[in-house]
């Protein structure tokens, strides 16, 4: 889909046709903060002057554009909030955006360039784990500092990346504690063919061997392919008196996969997917009349009752449309803009070390609830379950009483069993044996 298709028009044509390019893990936005700079011109000096200067890097054109640039109005969101209460240590921020392009070499690039060229002091970024993998090289070269606000597969803790997306035991672990307690013990495993549904499925049967459960098939789909036809096949034959459906896929392959499962029958009462890559805005472009009864996991849902929430959402509908949704991923795109305001704000500098260790132990009343950023570069976050309604938003069918701790290194799986992280110990680091 082209880079700057508006979200009515892409809804259109999606309901229209399965090619149509439903995006990575998120879908429509109209196309804003396609600039190459926002709120500010360009300036070429993070010492003096009134700006600091922060480096914004998500796609804005390509696949991901769509799906990354609704994290950019969120980013920007919490930017321009910071500026109008008086900016950063009495000056205002200034964000240099770069167009990842959806394409992981270019985030690459665009990352050098953001940190030599135009000498930011932070990125925000990034949203596959292709793109965080290959950006990350550059940043621990650089020591330097990214933020990141996807969930992810974990077996990753980089002193130089901040993530304030889930850890898999703030969602999928969750999750299939959930479905083995309310849906059955029996789980077909459908997903993209790339590094975050493999390493998802590998903790996810793990887990279920532990718990003695069964993992009854697992199946792939290269990104953006839309024949699932064969997998609906298996699902009958491996769950023929129905069971439950762990869904990992991304992109166009949701869009097919939840109308044949219907159109052949697989309603959720028997069938229930779980989903830990679809929110609001893909449950609307691909139709909420295909996935009520459904479910996904998350740390937030627009529909979360707080106050922080509903100022939020307020918010962002006044700066982009009243037919916008909010979800996870803008949610923690959002907060952590705020985590780095406060850090600086200890550390009196925007010095990137000093900043770092400042940021160890923030806490933010954000709109999931209260989170707080662990030693090991995580963020503490609320689990939640939401069913899909009617009217395409989430019905909260599980939330934890409080944040829950991130574990970085999976205790499920053999290989990183026993592991942890800590960056406030450099005996420790970035993994160490409990």
């Amino acid at each position: 889909m082209a880079g700057r298709l508006g979200r009515r028009k892409f809804i259109i044509y999606s309901a229209g046709t399965l090619g149509t390019s439903l995006l990575l893990k998120a879908c429509s936005n109209p196309p804003a903060s396609d600039t190459k700079t926002s709120n500010a011109t360009t300036s070429t000096s993070t010492g003096g002057g009134n700006t600091i200067k922060v480096g914004i890097l998500h796609s804005l054109s390509g696949t991901m554009a769509i799906s990354e640039k609704s994290v950019v109005d969120a980013e920007n969101l919490a930017i321009e909030e910071i500026n109008k209460s008086g900016g950063v240590l009495g000056k205002q921020i200034q964000a240099i955006v770069e167009d990842g392009a959806s394409n992981w070499d270019t985030f690459r690039e665009k990352a050098t360039k953001l940190i030599d060229q135009d000498k930011v002091v932070t990125v925000f970024g990034c949203w596959t784990s292709a793109s965080r993998k290959n950006v990350l090289p550059v940043f621990e070269s650089k020591n330097h500092m990214l933020w990141y606000p996807v969930q992810y597969e974990g077996q990753e803790c980089s002193q130089d990346i901040f993530y304030t997306g889930a850890a898999p035991n703030q969602q999928i672990e969750p999750a299939v504690d959930w479905l083995l307690e309310n849906k059955g013990k029996e789980f077909f495993l459908v997903g993209s063919d790339y590094v975050f549904p493999r390493t998802a499925n590998t903790i996810i049967k793990a887990q279920l061997q532990a718990k003695g459960a069964k993992t009854v098939g697992e199946d792939y789909l290269p990104l953006g392919n839309t024949e699932v036809t064969p997998i609906i096949t298996k699902i009958k034959a491996a769950l023929p008196n129905g069971g439950v459906i762990f869904n990992t896929l991304n992109g166009d392959s949701n869009v097919a996969f939840f109308k044949q499962m219907q159109g052949a029958g697989l309603s959720p009462d028997k069938y229930p997917v779980m989903s830990v890559s679809i929110a609001e805005e893909e449950v609307k472009a691909i139709g909420a009349e295909y996935l009520k009864g459904h479910y996904a996991s998350w740390n937030y849902f627009m529909t979360v009752d707080t106050p922080e929430n509903k100022k939020f959402v307020e918010a962002f509908k006044a700066k982009y449309g009243n037919d916008r949704v909010t979800n996870d991923p803008m949610e923690a795109a959002y907060i952590m803009v705020y985590l780095w305001k406060q850090a600086v704000e200890k550390a009196k500098t925007t010095d990137i070390e000093a900043v770092k260790k400042a940021a160890l132990g923030q806490t933010f009343n954000a709109p999931e609830g209260k989170v707080s950023l662990d030693k090991n570069h995580h963020l503490s976050k609320f689990v939640r379950i939401g069913e899909v309604g009617e009217d395409g938003l989430f019905k909260i069918v599980y939330s934890s009483k409080e944040a829950v701790k991130p574990v970085p290194w999976n205790q499920y799986v053999a290989e990183t069993k026993g592991y942890a992280c800590d960056w406030s110990d450099a005996k420790k680091g970035g993994k160490y044996k409990i």
